[in-house]
């Protein structure tokens, strides 16, 4: 059994930044991927999620008020042959080339840190999903780049690798709670329950992230046998 409650890790947070959670569906069949951004600035948040081919890009949704692309404007997901790569910044890239190099997930973050955004230092969250379609089996990677004790000259490097369990996933965020500065994310990534589809999923994380707050959803439900995945993007922008 899961030892945290998506829905309540969101409902009762009005700010966890943004989110990462990777996880095996209830019924085991499933790989299944959720990502969220949101904001307070009007720059974080006149922004929508579009989908492209084998990944999905952060994008201005009226470019005449866009006053800072750096650090809000990136891939937050991509694919790699039987790869996929989600981050919350352009070390999203980062990663796709590394592994294209057959270097690794690590090598690829030990290049980067956290966001040059004093006195956040916003935290980079970053997953890997593997797949084995032949033989009906994923795994995953998280990581969290963060500021050593809100120092802008050190960073601490954090990485967790999952062997996948029927209804259990993971959640990483970049911020612990709101604030100001705000809180980076401290702990281990939280376990949390998932359902078994990209819908309720989506339904889970969209309908409790904080309403002022919330910008976009990018959920993507990959099944094990290699059958076609399924994809929402929810954006607060239309």
């Amino acid at each position: 059994m899961a030892l945290y409650d998506l829905k309540t890790l969101l409902s009762e947070n009005s700010y966890p930044g943004r989110g990462i959670v990777i996880g095996k569906s209830a019924d085991g069949k499933s790989a299944m991927i959720a990502y969220f951004i949101m904001g307070r600035s009007e720059n974080s948040r006149n922004r929508i999620f579009e989908r492209f081919e084998d990944g999905m890009r952060t994008k201005a949704f009226d470019e005449s008020k866009l006053s800072d692309p750096s650090l809000i404007i990136y891939n937050p997901y991509l694919k790699l042959g039987d790869t996929d790569i989600i981050t919350n910044g352009d070390q999203t890239n980062t990663i796709f080339d590394y592994l294209k190099e057959g270097k690794t997930f690590e090598d690829a973050l030990y290049t980067r840190e956290f966001e040059p955004d004093p006195p956040n230092f916003t935290p980079r969250i970053s997953g890997a999903l593997y797949y084995g379609f032949g033989k009906n089996m994923f795994t995953y990677k998280l990581s969290i780049l963060k500021s050593a004790n809100g120092r802008s000259d050190a960073c601490n490097r954090y990485f967790y690798n999952y062997v996948p369990e029927n209804g259990i996933g993971h959640f990483i965020h970049t911020y612990k709670c709101d604030g100001n500065p705000i809180p980076s994310f401290y702990g281990e990534p939280e376990e949390v329950a998932m359902p078994n589809t990209a819908e309720e999923l989506a339904d889970l994380c969209w309908n409790n992230l904080n309403n002022d707050n919330k910008v976009s959803l990018f959920v993507r439900q990959v099944p094990l046998d290699g059958s076609e995945p399924t994809e929402i993007i929810i954006n607060k922008n239309k």
